[in-house]
């Protein structure tokens, strides 16, 4: 039997200013989002669950999650670029208004092919990335228990991968995947078929007296001066 454990990263940086962050842009995790996965350690070391593999994002918001998380665990991390967020491209370090007016505002909904900056990835490239990332990842470790530290919007695609729905269109319903929040997929046999079956969403059992709301959701906010909403990544609220 295969588990498949996505896990957000604490609340960052880049989910509480408006800055686009990949790799540049990162700067890691605000006293909250520590204090979140401070919590989740705490949680997954009473044993919970027993990971055989544990996976990290290569961007900073993700490694220092997984760097506080790992005692829990007691395995070494397997550091993956493959699980990123959506990769920024030339917008990397921007503020949202900067980003937004040199390259345009970004638009998954009707325009799903265009990158969201020169050397940057579409909607579609990315959900296409993470479908290649997570069949490789259950293929290397079937039958064990997978923990990836990832992103929200790796998570939001997960299911476009796992329900085989399309990743050119935007899903007509709105995810809200929060910090440090458990996601459980588990591989079952039914019928003589293999099926991914989703045992958990959103499961922050371990914040309910410290909370998991941003400080900043992009959707609500008007950073641009133009009435559109600021975002540090559109897949990452």
């Amino acid at each position: 039997m295969t588990h498949l454990y996505l896990i957000r990263h604490g609340e960052a940086w880049a989910n509480v200013q408006p800055v686009v962050a990949g790799m540049r842009g990162d700067q890691g995790l605000t006293p909250r989002g520590i204090a979140q996965a401070e919590r989740l350690r705490d949680r997954l070391a009473r044993g919970e669950l027993k990971a055989d593999v544990l996976i990290s994002s290569t961007l900073p918001r993700a490694r220092q999650t997984a760097e506080i998380v790992r005692p829990a665990l007691g395995l070494p991390i397997i550091f993956d670029d493959e699980v990123q967020e959506l990769r920024v491209g030339e917008a990397d370090g921007m503020s949202n208004q900067e980003a937004w007016s040199t390259f345009g505002l970004p638009d998954f909904v009707n325009a799903p092919l265009r990158p969201i900056a020169p050397g940057g990835e579409s909607w579609a490239t990315f959900t296409l990335r993470v479908a290649h990332a997570l069949h490789r990842i259950t293929s290397e470790h079937a039958g064990k228990t997978i923990v990836v530290i990832c992103h929200g919007g790796v998570i939001d695609s997960s299911f476009i991968y796992f329900f085989h729905m399309p990743g050119m269109v935007v899903p007509p319903a709105d995810f809200h995947t929060r910090n440090t929040s458990i996601t459980h997929w588990e591989r079952v046999n039914r019928g003589g078929r293999n099926l991914w079956r989703l045992n958990g969403y959103n499961d922050i059992a371990h914040l309910h007296d410290i909370g998991a709301i941003e400080s900043l959701r992009w959707e609500d906010t008007d950073l641009t001066g133009d009435g559109h909403p600021a975002a540090p990544v559109p897949t990452e609220e």
